[in-house]
């Protein structure tokens, strides 16, 4: 079957997410809000979490304007008290825990030889420490269900190396291997555990923060064989199968979503072949 632009939700049997309880950390803007608001359609109830508890409740009010149900809770996913709370809000609230797709993350550039300790441990715990905090403690809940579906968000560079970045490519090395054996041990709790490694998704706060220098973004998109950057719906239809029960068979995975960007090779020019 071929997916791309025309593809619509047709082919599952809507709404996919129905009794469903999501929990989306970094879930007030960007592709945190992406996921959000496509999950909210397919039937989830949210909980929307983030530390910037400014981007909470606009991001919640949005989601109830379209018919949806949501709960704004602010929380840093680097502090297991708050996590812990967030979690006990939502099941206050929902009454369940089904999905956690952990989201959050910082990053910027540094090279790594000026790069200070409090910048590595800062982006460290957001996407490392955070993301098997909010996985720990959203297990509980799981368990007693036995049903549950994590989805960690990852990037390309998971697997490989991402000069002047060296903190997050090692936070986000670090949740892959987290996301394989959390894989292992919780399949038997009817937990599984996935994670995506988007390619170029252009968000406000990355954009301006990755990509400052002229001509930044032009250059990239140059290396994606699609001939694009992706659209946020794209990855939102992504997370929303891999949490889904369509892929109840699917259990320790990373795919990898970047329009080919990943094995087009630098400076090799195929197309004068």
């Amino acid at each position: 079957m071929m997916v791309g632009a025309g593809w619509r939700w047709g082919m599952f049997k809507e709404p996919i997410f129905r009794d469903r309880v999501a929990v989306i950390t970094g879930g007030g803007t960007g592709l945190g809000l992406a996921f959000a608001l496509r999950f909210s359609e397919l039937g989830a109830r949210v909980t929307l979490a983030s530390r910037d508890s400014s981007h909470l409740e606009p991001a919640r009010a949005e989601i109830c304007r379209r018919g949806g149900q949501a709960l704004a809770v602010p929380t840093d996913v680097r502090i297991p008290e708050q996590v812990e709370n967030m979690v006990r809000e939502t099941l206050r609230c929902f009454g369940r825990l089904d999905i956690l797709i952990n989201n959050a993350a910082g990053n910027f550039l540094c090279k790594a030889e000026k790069l200070s300790y409090n910048g590595w441990r800062s982006v460290v715990d957001i996407v490392l420490n955070g993301s098997f905090y909010c996985s720990r403690a959203a297990l509980e809940p799981m368990k007693i269900q036995r049903y549950g579906r994590i989805l960690n968000i990852l990037a390309t560079y998971a697997t490989g190396a991402s000069p002047g970045t060296v903190h997050s490519c090692a936070a986000k090395a670090g949740v892959l291997a987290m996301t394989r054996t959390l894989a292992v041990e919780w399949a038997r709790y009817n937990v599984h555990v996935n994670a995506v490694a988007p390619g170029m998704f252009p968000t406000e706060g990355a954009s301006s923060r990755l990509m400052p220098a002229p001509g930044a973004g032009e250059r990239a998109l140059q290396r994606i064989p699609a001939g694009r950057a992706g659209r946020h719906e794209e990855l939102a239809n992504l997370a929303a199968f891999l949490c889904s029960d369509y892929a109840d068979y699917i259990n320790g995975e990373s795919v990898t979503i970047d329009g080919g960007a990943s094995w087009n090779y630098p400076g090799f020019e195929w197309e004068n072949l």
